[in-house]
């Protein structure tokens, strides 16, 4: 059934809008990094906060790899966890070989993460508008169905019901299948539908290269060279 509801934005009049989920809609760098500090500490005793932040960003930005040969099916998800956490801690001289240590390391670190994941503050307030103005909404992400769908619901925002994951479809991002089956599940058309994330390659690029209305949501403020596209730094500009 076509949208019926529009919002009129920066970007040109919307009737339907898609969200990556992590560090779009859920601080997912911090649920990490905390967790990763609490179940490491006795790994890494009287390591600063400079090297706890340096621990935090290879895990969350040099490791990345890992995650994309996850995508590809060369690894299962705990699999590029495991690796990702082996190489941070590595990087300070511990190694976390095989065995009963890096089992309860990572089944601490899966048990701890989710309690830690926490929606934006600047998420609910444009939702609130979309469901004012009749606009439907929903979630793309490059990780499977199940485990989005719970993270969701954790970080308080069950109210984004559709929900398309890497095995709905069997693709992952920047492939246009998967975008579009977002679009699809909204009743909209791409060019009407607004594609928001904090990736620009995979999040704004790709879905701009599907046919949909692609935003780069740059909270952090990384340099835009070569970005010829819509950019924001918060959620609330798209009400502006």
């Amino acid at each position: 059934m076509p949208a019926d509801g529009f919002l009129k934005t920066p970007f040109g009049t919307i009737r339907g809008i898609l969200f990556d989920i992590d560090d779009t809609l859920v601080d997912l760098e911090y649920a990490m990094t905390t967790a990763l500090r609490e179940v490491s500490e006795h790994l890494l005793p009287g390591l600063d906060q400079t090297g706890w932040e340096r621990f935090g960003r290879i895990f969350t930005h040099e490791t990345t790899h890992y995650y994309d040969r996850y995508l590809a099916g060369e690894l299962t998800f705990n699999d590029q966890r495991l690796l990702r956490g082996r190489a941070a801690l590595g990087h300070f001289g511990v190694d976390l070989a095989d065995g009963e240590e890096a089992h309860q390391w990572l089944s601490n670190y899966g048990r701890i993460q989710p309690g830690y994941v926490k929606a934006f503050e600047d998420v609910a307030p444009l939702l609130d508008a979309l469901d004012a103005a009749g606009v439907p909404y929903g979630a793309v992400s490059n990780n499977v169905h199940d485990y989005q769908r719970a993270k969701l619901d954790g970080a308080g925002l069950d109210r984004i019901k559709r929900l398309v994951g890497t095995d709905t479809v069997g693709v992952a991002k920047p492939e246009p299948a998967i975008y579009l089956e977002g679009v699809r599940l909204l009743g909209t058309r791409p060019a009407d539908t607004l594609y928001v994330g904090d990736n620009r390659m995979l999040d704004a690029e790709g879905s701009t290269a599907a046919g949909l209305l692609g935003v780069w949501l740059n909270r952090v403020g990384e340099p835009r060279e070569g970005f010829a596209g819509y950019e924001i730094s918060s959620l609330a500009a798209i009400l502006a």
